[in-house]
């Protein structure tokens, strides 16, 4: 495939060439969607991953298909090399390591879009990948990893992103690809919007080792759940964000959308690695701190799930 442009009108109809970078299930999703509609796809994955798909391609058990699909893999983060599109899908607890992994690579035109949890990973990949242009993206997926090479996807699958020079071309391209896709200027509010849905939901489920929908139906959990949610929103307030939506109505919606899927934390947890709990209710402790907005229903979560995280 030539090297197209995204500020080229037609790119994402010519094809674009794009790089996953920490491709695990949010990753294999979007890169197998894009794959799937006839881009140039590298995942950069774990070894195993990598070799399973080398074999027989990505299998991607989703609501609506499930099929082999044919892209390539590497486990180097080299491979992002000639993308004109990354997608930057590692942990927040490995934001700055991963990008100074690829900023050698990177071509001068590439955009890299962050689809990770948390506030701040694109403010904080801008001071690693400098003069590369950056942008934010919230991710509403429900996916995980069924084995190597094997992705699953339980429900949803829409990104809001970040105005860019490239967003138009980017947005086209998922669109094309059967991503729902909205370009916000108001991305701040919107990642704040699901940082208090990964609030209520991720340390709960994490703790029960239950999906969402059980979550919801245990005693008192949802009075915990409205008291988190309240914490968070007079934490954002004091930061003067302005949280998009109906916040309640998309605290019910998680539940009725994705009964049967676990928090990325709960399966951190799981699998015994160290999860993105500092950067959900963590950050929301730390911000209250410093802002003078008690935060003790987060504080708990957080700290029992600190607590998990280093049982052997």
């Amino acid at each position: 495939m030539a090297d197209v442009p995204l500020t080229e009108p037609h790119a994402a109809k010519k094809g674009i060439k794009v790089a996953v970078m920490g491709a695990g299930a949010v990753g294999c999703y979007y890169g197998g969607m894009l794959a799937r509609a006839g881009h140039e796809v590298v995942l950069i994955a774990r070894p195993q991953h990598v070799e399973a798909i080398a074999k027989d391609g990505l299998r991607m058990e989703t609501t609506s298909f499930d099929e082999h699909v044919r892209l390539a893999a590497s486990s180097e983060p080299g491979a992002v090399q000639g993308a004109n599109l990354v997608l930057f899908c590692v942990k927040s607890t490995d934001t700055e390591s991963a990008g100074a992994q690829i900023q050698a690579h990177l071509a001068p035109d590439a955009l890299v879009l962050c689809l990770q949890n948390g506030v701040d990973n694109a403010d904080r990949l801008r001071t690693v990948l400098t003069g590369t242009a950056v942008a934010a993206a919230v991710v509403y997926v429900a996916t995980e990893m069924g084995g190597p090479g094997h992705v699953r996807h339980h429900g949803r699958g829409e990104l809001v992103i970040e105005p860019s020079r490239a967003s138009e071309v980017v947005a086209q391209a998922l669109i094309a690809a059967g991503v729902p896709t909205e370009i916000s200027s108001n991305v701040r509010g919107a990642l704040w919007a699901k940082l208090i849905l990964n609030c209520a939901y991720n340390a709960v489920s994490a703790i029960a080792q239950l999906p969402y929908g059980k979550t919801v139906a245990g005693a008192g959990i949802k009075d915990v759940m409205r008291d988190v949610v309240a914490e968070c929103l007079a934490v954002a307030q004091a930061e003067g964000v302005q949280v998009t939506g109906d916040v309640d109505a998309a605290i019910r919606k998680i539940a009725e959308t994705m009964p049967s899927q676990y928090s990325s934390t709960a399966q951190d947890l799981a699998r015994g690695k160290r999860s993105e709990i500092d950067y959900l209710n963590g950050l929301i402790v730390q911000r209250g701190e410093a802002l003078g907005v008690a935060t003790p229903a987060n504080r708990v979560l957080w700290a029992l799930v600190k607590l998990m995280e280093g049982k052997p």
